[in-house]
């Protein structure tokens, strides 16, 4: 059930929502029933937060019950026609870009971002000061650490078998470890973790583990050198 509200034009708010003093609405925004929204938050024209869960005949994401908790925390910025699934949790001070989508227990930590056009899946964790590009997309079950940065149109996948698996077949997303980085165009196949630091060149298909440290290129991918200690984190924050 929405109500119409008349904090912002075209504002809808689902049963006891509550809308904090301090916010931003755009035109045409959408709050579902179960939504928290921290203070600060900007939520500009045409978001819909806590959009109720449908999942195709043959999904095998878990279909949950009742009123699912939505949550920004304080400061978060959600742009021009980005989807928030009932369900999922955005941290303090991330920006979640135009057009992209973040789905059901998906958690995102503070201070990350999520490029344009971006659809982080259902299940997904994406920790701390992370850098999603635009046109990317981070499928269920993926871990990503913090501080990592993910170039445009970067993909991960979860399934070998591309939907043809009995019902007991382990859905595996990929693992990218503290502060690795990710180049444009890459595709990392089910199940496979990239080390702490280390770094996949642009247009890479990595079909196995990349060590920490470990720079990797080509299709399949490579190891060719190593992140000389010059180029780790500590020496760019």
């Amino acid at each position: 059930m929405l109500s119409p509200s008349d904090r912002a034009p075209g504002l809808l708010l689902g049963e006891g929502v509550q809308v904090p003093r301090v916010i931003q609405i755009g035109g045409n925004v959408v709050i579902h029933a179960g939504a928290s929204l921290g203070h600060g938050v900007r939520l500009q024209d045409g978001v819909i937060i806590g959009k109720p869960l449908a999942l195709g005949p043959q999904s095998t994401a878990a279909a949950a019950e009742g009123v699912q908790l939505t949550e920004l925390g304080d400061g978060v910025t959600v742009c021009a026609g980005a989807v928030v699934v009932a369900g999922a949790s955005v941290g303090a001070g991330s920006v979640i870009g135009d057009q992209s989508q973040v789905r059901e227990r998906a958690v995102i930590g503070e201070r990350s971002v999520i490029g344009r056009g971006s659809a982080v899946d259902n299940d997904v964790t994406v920790g701390d000061r992370v850098r999603v590009q635009t046109g990317c997309y981070l499928t269920a079950y993926s871990v990503i650490e913090d501080d990592v940065f993910v170039a445009p149109g970067v993909t991960l996948t979860n399934d070998d078998t591309m939907g043809r698996h009995a019902p007991d077949y382990e859905i595996r997303g990929a693992t990218l470890r503290r502060a690795c980085r990710v180049g444009g165009g890459v595709v990392l196949t089910p199940g496979v973790e990239i080390g702490e630091e280390a770094f996949v060149a642009a247009g890479a298909v990595v079909t196995r583990d990349v060590p920490a440290r470990a720079v990797v290129m080509g299709v399949p991918a490579r190891q060719v050198r190593e992140v000389g200690d010059e180029d780790l984190l500590e020496q760019w924050r």
